[in-house]
């Protein structure tokens, strides 16, 4: 089943980026079908984190889309190379976002290891969010894409991860955000050899 809006613009994104874990995320890129189930997230939130793009109501070009109501996409660059896939959640005004890091990939095998340059299936295919990016062929025209659509959308297909399968740590790469950099906003499956590695 397709998550409906209703699932993103629930007010909690550190629940809705736990919830998240057993959901599977899926593109339509070039008529090609790819995806998989995500292991791996971290939550954002504009109102109280100084590692959220739109902390203190920040308002650019970049971060106007966190500002939309919730089941839209956020994708932006880091290091010149990687276009990095967030989920906006909560109501439109309050600049919520999770970060998608890791999917176990499951379907479009062929094409994602194509997208990748790469020969054999191995971790490293989809663990970690820019690469999980380039494997989905999300790229920064999907900013702003509507995710109830046909092109990035999610699906819940009836698995929860137990509570002791879930792990819950600090966020990786924001030690500029002070205090905030040591939240446990980080999800991912225990032992899930597609989670990304620090």
């Amino acid at each position: 089943m397709k998550l409906p809006r209703e699932f993103y613009t629930r007010p909690n994104v550190v629940q809705i980026a736990q919830e998240l874990l057993g959901k599977y995320l899926y593109t339509t890129i070039d008529g090609m079908l790819t995806g998989g189930m995500i292991v791996e997230t971290e939550a954002y939130s504009g109102e109280n984190d100084r590692a959220c793009h739109a902390h203190l109501n920040r308002r650019t070009a970049r971060t106007e889309i966190m500002y939309h109501e919730g089941g839209v996409a956020y994708v932006y660059l880091v290091y010149g190379i990687y276009n990095l896939f967030n989920i906006i959640t909560n109501i439109e005004g309050r600049a919520d976002a999770v970060l998608v890091r890791a999917i176990e990939p499951e379907i479009g095998l062929e094409e994602m290891l194509l997208r990748r340059d790469m020969q054999t299936i191995k971790p490293n295919l989809t663990a970690g969010p820019g690469v999980m990016s380039i494997a989905l062929g999300i790229t920064r025209k999907h900013y702003g894409e509507d995710l109830t659509g046909n092109t990035i959308w999610l699906e819940d297909k009836g698995i929860t991860i137990p509570d002791e399968k879930i792990m819950t740590v600090p966020r990786i790469g924001i030690d500029y955000a002070g205090d905030d950099a040591l939240l446990p906003w980080r999800f991912y499956v225990k032992g899930n050899k597609w989670v990304s590695r620090k």
